[in-house]
């Protein structure tokens, strides 16, 4: 069976949408890769079906990246095209992915970005005003900081989500997976706050959403692009840096949890990541924090000014 690379792009992303689950946004990201690929290749070459695809065009594609792309996103975009060729083979509707042997892009791991546990504290806690938005957003912090939500999940609690007497969470993460979350007394307490206004909010809302647990002042579901803004003024209001995000609620979440003892499974549990390395990069975090706290305290840490100049004493005191 033959199909054009209109049809084969189709069956692809109905796949990615229907028996992988994967989030609106993934498909069209991943459709956004697939059509920037054939269209490269429409331009040095007249390719019809993906049968004629082979692995040099693979390379001239990402070799056309290089300069105006990230190593990261070049990956990402190598990552799709294979996974749309491993489909098609699958399928049978071609014989060899062409993507699957051309080497991955080195990527520079960064660091998860996070706040210390009193800058956490002052973001949740101080110069709330008691308007209902002020109520809201204070609720929407404790939450972020308090059970580790990315963003996209936070906005798609519904009121029923909250288990108040089990103080948990139900909560819908990548892949439509559920999983339930631990929450603390004290963002139980915002949210406690925020259901009168929004019950307020709802009786004469415009667009209501009776379902969704934060809601904006016509009632609708609050995007996250209203929660990315209100963080990043939070963090310039409480003084604790210009560029806060959401997600460094959540890295912050998972390293104070590292620091205080717990178990990296359970953190991966919390967090709903798939692989335990996605979680392994809190352990390079917290070790970087113990590093300084030597430096800081160790009594050898300051006779020798800190841990990498005693290795370069160490080094030159033995030749190496």
């Amino acid at each position: 069976m033959t199909v054009t690379i209109d049809q084969s792009v189709d069956l692809y992303l109905a796949y990615m949408a229907y028996e992988k689950r994967m989030s609106p946004k993934t498909v069209d990201t991943y459709g956004g890769v697939l059509r920037e690929f054939f269209q490269f290749l429409f331009n040095i070459k007249e390719v019809d079906s993906p049968i004629g695809v082979d692995p040099m065009m693979v390379r001239a594609y990402l070799g056309d990246l290089y300069g105006r792309n990230e190593a990261s996103s070049i990956a990402k975009k190598l990552a799709a095209l294979r996974s749309y060729f491993s489909f098609l083979k699958r399928k049978g509707l071609i014989e060899q992915n062409p993507a699957m042997h051309i080497k991955t892009p080195k990527v520079k791991k960064k660091l998860p970005h996070f706040v210390s546990v009193d800058e956490a504290v002052r973001l949740a806690e101080s110069g709330w005003t008691d308007s209902a938005e002020g109520v809201r957003d204070k609720a929407i912090v404790e939450l972020l900081y308090g059970s580790g939500f990315r963003v996209s999940e936070l906005v798609s609690l519904n009121l029923d989500s909250i288990e108040t007497d089990a103080a948990q969470v139900r909560v819908i993460g990548k892949g439509n997976k559920e999983r339930i979350v631990p929450v603390g007394r004290a963002a139980l307490r915002a949210v406690a706050d925020w259901v009168p206004y929004r019950s307020r909010i709802l009786r004469k809302g415009k667009t209501a959403d009776a379902r969704a647990l934060f809601i904006n002042r016509d009632g609708g579901r609050l995007n996250a692009r209203t929660v990315q803004r209100m963080v990043k003024r939070r963090g310039v209001e409480t003084g604790t840096r210009e560029s806060m995000h959401p997600h460094a609620l959540r890295h912050s979440f998972a390293t104070h949890l590292l620091d205080g003892g717990a178990d990296l499974r359970i953190i991966q549990e919390l967090l709903g990541h798939a692989s335990l390395s996605t979680t392994q990069r809190y352990t390079h975090v917290s070790i970087e924090g113990l590093t300084r706290v030597y430096d800081d305290a160790h009594p050898f840490a300051k006779r020798t000014g800190n841990v990498k100049n005693q290795k370069d004493e160490y080094c030159e005191s033995h030749g190496e």
